[in-house]
Parts: C-alpha cells; sequence; structure tokens
C-alpha cells in the first residue's frame, strides 16, 4: 500500500471536487456476456458464481483507481484488493465474507469455500479482516435489473459496490447485468469502462465448444 500525492495528481481538480460532495458515488448498470465462463463452469464442474466472481476480480485489480481508497483524509493505493461478498446461509440470512483474491482460480475457489463454512457456522455479520481493501458485492440470482442503488452509510466511503443480476437467455447469450458504483472521487466512467473491458475478456478467455 502507497499514499498518493493528491497535489501532483493530474485529478486534483476532479478530486476535490467530488469529495466535497454529500454522495460522490455515481452508478451504472452494464449487461455481460457470461455465455462462455457458465459453459466453462458447468462442464469443469466448478462454481459459476466462483468462476465469475474471480473474473470480475481479476478485472477490478488489473485498473488502478478501483484499488484507490480514502484512509484518515488521504488517497492510498491497495496493492491487491480482495472479495467482500455476501454469502447466504442456510437459514436465508447471510454474511459479509472475506474472500482473499489469487490469480490461481483453484485456490480462489477454495477461499470462497472456507468463507462459506464460516459465515454458515456463525452468526456474524461482518468479518473478522473487515478492512477496505476490497470490493463489496452482492449475487442477486433471483431476479433480473436493469438498476440498482447499494446502501450508503453516510459517512466517506470509497469501496466499490457491486451487484450481479439473475442471468437470461438472449438468443444463444446469457447476459448478467452488473451495477458499478463507484466513488467519482476516485473514479470516472474511463475507469469503469476499463473494468469493463477487462471484466468481459475475462469471461470470454476460457471458451468451450
Amino acid at each position: 500500500m502507497k499514499k498518493l500525492n493528491i497535489h501532483t495528481w493530474n485529478r486534483k481538480e476532479h478530486f476535490s471536487h467530488f469529495n466535497a460532495l454529500k454522495d460522490p458515488y455515481f452508478g451504472v448498470t452494464v449487461p455481460f456476456d457470461v455465455s462462455q465462463a457458465y459453459k466453462y463452469a458447468k462442464q469443469s464442474s466448478i462454481s459459476f458464481f466462483g468462476k465469475y466472481l474471480h473474473d470480475c476480480m481479476k478485472a477490478v485489480n488489473s485498473v488502478e483507481n478501483f484499488k484507490y481508497r480514502l484512509e484518515n483524509n488521504e488517497v492510498v493505493v491497495h496493492d491487491v484488493i480482495h472479495a467482500s461478498a455476501t454469502l447466504m446461509r442456510s437459514d436465508n440470512t447471510f454474511g459479509f465474507s472475506f474472500i482473499n483474491f489469487d490469480e490461481d482460480l483453484g485456490v480462489f475457489l477454495s477461499n470462497i469455500e472456507k468463507e462459506k463454512d464460516r459465515i454458515e457456522n456463525s452468526s456474524d455479520l461482518y468479518p473478522p479482516n473487515n478492512t477496505l481493501d476490497c470490493i463489496y458485492c452482492s449475487a442477486l440470482p433471483w431476479f433480473s435489473f436493469t438498476g440498482h442503488k447499494e446502501p450508503i452509510s453516510g459517512n466517506k466511503e470509497s469501496v466499490p459496490k457491486l451487484g450481479y443480476s439473475k442471468i437470461e437467455q438472449n438468443g444463444d447469450d446469457l447476459i448478467m447485468n452488473v451495477s458499478i458504483n463507484v466513488n467519482h472521487a476516485l473514479v470516472d466512467g474511463y475507469h469503469v469502462g476499463l473494468f469493463c473491458e477487462a471484466f468481459q475478456n475475462n469471461l470470454n478467455i476460457n471458451r468451450v465448444k
């Protein structure tokens, strides 16, 4: 982790403007083609959720602005961003996870299972490691959506918030809408575009017949 020098940052004015707003977050909902990722997960007998979350986290970690966080009135840049996903219990409640990111899909899937087990056997809402070097994300597989709003605490927040919808058939394609909410003091539409391009490319990598 390192501190960003705000005074020499080419977004200094942008940061100052949006950081002064009561709610500096902006959000978009983007459709992603998950056809290849879904087929790969099913043919490999692995979790589709784990597969697309891994593809998402690789994309998050490829865009520097998605690693920026506000801490102690400074902007810091984290080396690695992890996933804080809501994971369901068998009683239909959920807990917030902290899934350590790893470039290796197998290791990442194992980390998800460890968090699922911890949450299932606990009534805790928050994970032991409740730090800001993560994204907040929720899978909402019960319905599709074209818009989505995440709760805001009222404090200065900087963690990106993502929501994944139910997948729907569109011709031969499977489409999953993803809501992306980011702090405009740290992230612009351009950076969201970089993330979206990387995420879609990752979803397409493991092509199957």
